[in-house]
């Protein structure tokens, strides 16, 4: 029996990314990413695993989204490949490239999947890379009109648009602590990523409103950072400025309130920012129709003098201490607190009202190494996961968020990045050499959820 019900319009679908998934790393013209790039050197990604050819979707798309509409998906939410339609990062286009999204897009509307389209996520054209990636605005400029390019191919059929997915993980990951690709290690680098991120957004989403895009949105993963003790006013201080470094940088400029004057004078005590200019915060306070929330799990800390702080919060050393979980975790080590998912939306909806949000990314790595007697894997973890986050998702909902939309993470078993294959977020197995999909037992679970529209 559905004793929890969701919104009659509410959309339910799953999310992958391209590098993750689509292999055909050289075919058709496409060009290297900073992916492939940093998966190549030594020491990077687990055991020396690429995306080469990962789970093969640029070959069997019409397969998985045959997959997607048995299990009776809404939505699908892909992202581009950026040196796949433009290998030099600037143009000309590559029709090979663009016909591929196109098929792509065909085939979801011809199942009655709705796509949504995700202009980057992490594959920055190694060509850019080169000349300063994000750090340079340049690549803002140029993400512009890459986005152009792929609206003027697609948008006659596509409705959604992100701009950007985790610009926090590109900007800090992928500069300040050289865990993501580029693997830069320099917290300067990474304020100024943060920065040109939000400008290539804002621009992208100017461009894309003018040549009639309907709805125009950025991911953000957001942190429901939670102090330690909620009586010390030093766990407070520590509470603030993570947050500060997660959250409110990205949200006050993109909601029109800009920086945060504490953001700003931490951020100068690391680096000059003679990258921001008259105007910027403007041209990045572009509106938004939608916001993507991806989350996995709450972060809490503590205000310690002496403190280890975190490489990926560039100047939290000294004064924060990040702990450890304090209950059970997925098998990324990450604590499970389908609490953390209510209070998030919460706070965004309060903060930002009027602002529509979908959870774009939800979901969990489990060992997946038991199977039932239909063969299928029984990650019952996963399904225990899935349906503590959709409850509190309910619960936002209940108590007046506007929460339009759920996308599991991930539809396939992929390339997790600086994890390679040896973590599995997947809702459907994928055996690697044999490019064999199975559904898991948590696939068909969520294919009831989907059709009963509830829990």
């Amino acid at each position: 029996m559905t004793q929890l019900r969701f919104p009659e319009n509410f959309v339910w679908g799953a999310a992958t990314a391209a590098y993750q998934i689509e292999g055909a790393a050289g075919a058709d013209g496409r060009a290297p990413s900073i992916w492939d790039t940093f998966s190549r050197t030594p020491g990077k990604v687990f055991a020396g695993h690429t995306g080469d050819v990962a789970c093969d979707h640029y070959h069997r798309y019409a397969e998985d989204v045959a997959l997607m509409a048995d299990l009776g998906l809404r939505a699908y939410r892909f992202s581009v490949a950026w040196p796949r339609v433009r290998p030099a990062g600037t143009g000309p286009d590559n029709p090979p490239g663009l016909d591929f999204y196109d098929r792509l897009t065909d085939a979801l509307l011809a199942r009655g999947i709705d796509p949504i389209v995700t202009l980057y996520h992490w594959d920055l054209p190694q060509a850019l890379a080169d000349r300063g990636g994000w750090t340079v605005r340049e690549t803002a400029e140029q993400f512009a009109e890459y986005a152009l390019a792929v609206h003027g191919r697609l948008g006659d059929r596509v409705r959604t648009w992100t701009t950007l997915n985790e610009p926090w993980c590109s900007a800090y990951l992928g500069y300040g602590n050289g865990v993501h690709a580029p693997g830069g290690q320099d917290a300067g680098a990474a304020f100024r990523a943060v920065h040109h991120l939000l400008l290539g957004h804002g621009l992208a989403a100017r461009a894309l409103r003018a040549a009639g895009a309907q709805v125009v949105g950025i991911t953000l993963n957001l942190a429901d950072v939670q102090p330690a003790d909620p009586d010390s006013p030093a766990d407070a201080a520590a509470v603030r400025l993570v947050d500060g470094l997660h959250n409110r940088i990205f949200l006050g400029p993109l909601t029109g309130a800009g920086y945060p004057d504490d953001v700003l004078a931490h951020l100068s005590r690391l680096v000059e920012p003679d990258f921001l200019r008259d105007g910027d915060e403007k041209l990045i306070a572009a509106p938004l129709d939608l916001l993507g929330v991806n989350y996995y799990s709450p972060t809490y800390v503590a205000g310690r003098a002496g403190g280890a702080g975190s490489s990926a919060y560039p100047g939290s050393a000294g004064s924060v201490e990040f702990l450890p979980p304090g209950g059970p975790v997925t098998e990324m080590g990450w604590l499970i607190e389908p609490a953390g998912l209510t209070r998030l939306l919460e706070r965004v909806g309060a903060d930002h009202p009027g602002l529509p949000i979908m959870i774009t990314e939800n979901g969990a790595a489990f060992p997946d190494d038991r199977t039932d007697e239909l063969g299928r894997v029984a990650d019952d973890d996963r399904v225990r996961y899935l349906d503590g986050h959709l409850r509190a998702a309910h619960d936002a909902l209940a108590r007046g968020v506007d929460l339009r939309g759920y996308l599991v993470w991930s539809l396939l078993d992929n390339f997790e990045w600086a994890e390679g294959y040896r973590k599995r977020f997947g809702i459907v197995h994928v055996d690697y050499p044999t490019q064999r999909r199975t559904p898991k037992r948590s696939a068909r679970w969520y294919q009831e959820v989907i059709s009963r529209n509830g829990l």
